[in-house]
């Protein structure tokens, strides 16, 4: 009597690994979220930020009548008209400088309540002879379920 030893076949062990291939994938893909710690008053806010100061540090930044027109859609109507009267002014008010960084970062928020947003927003220089970053807070409030920028101190 002779004993037969089957091995399954290739076909069968293929779909065996890929069936524990493709689930340890679903398993990993799931389980490794990072998960976001900022409010989302902060989220949402932020993009009108990042957005706004993108804009402005790639576009001329003398505080004209025109160049405050077409920076409006951010800002607040108080701020607007506040800076209706400041036009012409060599120092710029949303870097609280007259010497224009060339970049921007837009670091911590801090919500103060559910409808306001204070940012840290940290301008750099840096080229050849200078390596140099200052920062300004900007508030933000929600207006007509849209972020705008309110103000900016130093």
């Amino acid at each position: 009597m002779k004993i037969e030893i089957r091995r399954p076949s290739s076909e069968v062990e293929r779909l065996k690994i890929f069936l524990f291939c493709v689930l340890i994938s679903i398993f990993c893909i799931t389980s490794c979220s990072i998960p976001n710690l900022e409010k989302p008053e902060c989220t949402e806010a932020r993009i009108t930020v990042k957005e706004f100061y993108s804009y402005h540090l790639g576009n001329d930044m003398k505080l004209t009548k025109e160049n405050l027109q077409k920076r409006e859609r951010f800002l607040t109507v108080e701020l607007k008209h506040g800076l209706d009267a400041q036009t012409d002014s060599e120092r710029d008010y949303f870097t609280a400088t007259n010497d224009y960084p060339k970049a921007f970062r837009a670091g911590t928020c801090e919500v103060v309540n559910e409808n306001k947003a204070v940012f840290q927003i940290v301008f750099f220089w840096r080229d050849d002879a200078r390596n140099e970053q200052r920062e300004v807070k900007v508030e933000t409030v929600k207006q007509n379920d849209k972020w705008l920028i309110d103000k900016v101190s130093n």
